[in-house]
């Protein structure tokens, strides 16, 4: 019990930590956008890292796999963490860093965002639709393929991801407005958020005691207060002027 605490405590300091790096982002973009953009990623990645620390502690309790969010965050820092592949790059690094939106001026982006029940406002972080096909579906040929995971099971995965996440009604939804499927953006945070309201409901039923202020903090709201509709989209149209 006490491992488990102690990871569910990296767990929710990663994500006050990440919440502190936001803040700081609106102020520091306008001095040095580069150190504001490379700080939020990195933020960002540390709460997957934690997330991946607290399911290698916790996967005897619970199948992380049986659940397209809490699997779509075993993708997402598996990936990340080994970066070999050019994918799963923010929003942020792939328009703002080095001016790289420059060379889509004209084009129009399609950014999709879930409602999240229980909180009048969030935060967002956007990756890549395609990046997800090109890691997990092996009829793309993709370079990137996640090759330690075997077919069978990638295609289980990305049936739920297509089915629970919404994935593949965001597709049809895009393609009928011909979007290309490279200028879709997703946002991960509501993802994050059910996956943690998963895990962290699935522990204190277990008897898991939250130990430390910031989990502390975050034990209600994850428990108790938050819940992400996967079954309704907002599509947010972006014209690169």
């Amino acid at each position: 019990m006490e491992i488990l605490q102690q990871a569910v405590r990296k767990l929710a300091n990663s994500m006050r930590i990440y919440v502190e790096t936001h803040c700081e982002f609106q102020r520091l973009k306008y001095i040095d956008k580069e150190e504001a953009i490379d700080n939020l990623d990195r933020a960002f990645e540390s709460k997957l890292e934690a997330f991946h620390s607290l399911y290698d502690v916790s996967k005897n309790q619970i199948d992380y796999f049986s659940s397209a969010d809490t699997a779509s965050l075993i993708l997402m820092r598996n990936a990340i963490h080994h970066r070999d592949h050019l994918l799963f790059k923010s929003w942020n690094h792939e328009m703002a860093l080095d001016d790289k939106f420059k060379k889509y001026l004209g084009a129009e982006f399609l950014l999709i965002d879930y409602p999240v029940l229980g909180v009048p406002s969030k935060m967002r972080y956007f990756y890549k639709l395609e990046d997800f096909y090109l890691r997990m579906d092996g009829d793309l040929n993709s370079p990137y393929l996640e090759k330690k995971m075997g077919a069978a099971k990638r295609t289980a995965l990305l049936e739920k991801m297509n089915s629970d996440l919404g994935f593949l009604d965001i597709k049809a939804y895009a393609e009928s407005q011909r979007y290309p499927i490279g200028q879709i953006y997703v946002n991960v945070m509501p993802i994050f958020i059910s996956a943690t309201c998963r895990v962290f409901c699935a522990l204190k039923k277990n008897g898991l005691t939250f130990s430390g202020f910031d989990a502390k903090v975050y034990e209600e709201p994850f428990t108790n207060e938050l819940e992400v509709d996967f079954s309704k989209f907002v599509y947010m149209p972006l014209r690169i002027v």
